[in-house]
């Protein structure tokens, strides 16, 4: 198993202090639906470093911070442990966000490939998550995207080799969750700081999710 350890052996060692859709659908928003919801998901006067009306213990905040120059720019690294997603810069830097990971044994470390990203996505509960939690049946046809689709505005989409694993970064309609444990097995984002993070992405960088059990302690 892909653990914390492996990535960090405390949160200063490679970081330091700051400097499920449907292919197919029957509607897509248009350029201009998408510009509205992302104005109505992005707070007046927006600035990622102070801009905070969510309530987000202030770590939670887009950061940028000291990287070790052995990481490859364009990665992505989540520690499950402090709940925080790094995206490696140039320059051995990268940018932190705060997320909020699955709920139990929902969660699944391992190294995966982005293979696909969509703004706005649709959303399609999986057979499991509709047995888990029934009121999802409504949606087993898929979810229309919008401010309160399940995939919020962005999604980054996780895959082993050509197989989708139905796991995704994405932007989410609860924001209050960031910091804990809450979905179904993603990993979720404030979307105003996803919105921020999916330009910089690249189609085929890697994402390491590592261990939400290890014991190392995390450092605020």
């Amino acid at each position: 198993m892909l653990t914390r350890r492996h990535f960090i052996q405390t949160t200063t060692a490679l970081f330091s202090a700051s400097i499920a859709s449907p292919l197919l659908a029957d509607t897509w928003p248009t350029e201009s639906q998408k510009a509205a919801w992302d104005e109505q998901v992005t707070p007046l006067g927006y600035d990622s470093a102070t801009t905070n009306p969510w309530g987000l213990h202030p770590r939670f905040l887009p950061q940028r911070v000291v990287a070790k120059r052995s990481l490859v720019p364009g990665d992505i690294h989540v520690d499950a442990v402090a709940r925080y997603l790094y995206h490696i810069e140039e320059g051995g830097t990268a940018m932190r966000y705060g997320v909020a990971i699955a709920k139990g044994d929902l969660y699944e470390p391992g190294t995966y490939a982005i293979k696909r990203k969509v703004k706005w996505p649709h959303w399609t509960p999986t057979k499991n998550m509709i047995e888990r939690n029934p009121e999802y049946e409504q949606y087993a046809g898929g979810m229309e995207p919008g401010p309160t689709n399940a995939l919020g505005s962005r999604a980054l989409y996780l895959y082993v080799g050509n197989r989708d694993s139905y796991l995704r970064i994405h932007g989410t309609p609860y924001p209050k969750s960031i910091g804990g444990r809450a979905s179904s097995g993603c990993v979720r984002m404030v979307m105003a700081h996803i919105n921020e993070l999916y330009p910089n992405v690249r189609i085929g960088s890697t994402a390491f999710l590592y261990s939400a059990e290890d014991s190392v302690t995390a450092q605020s």
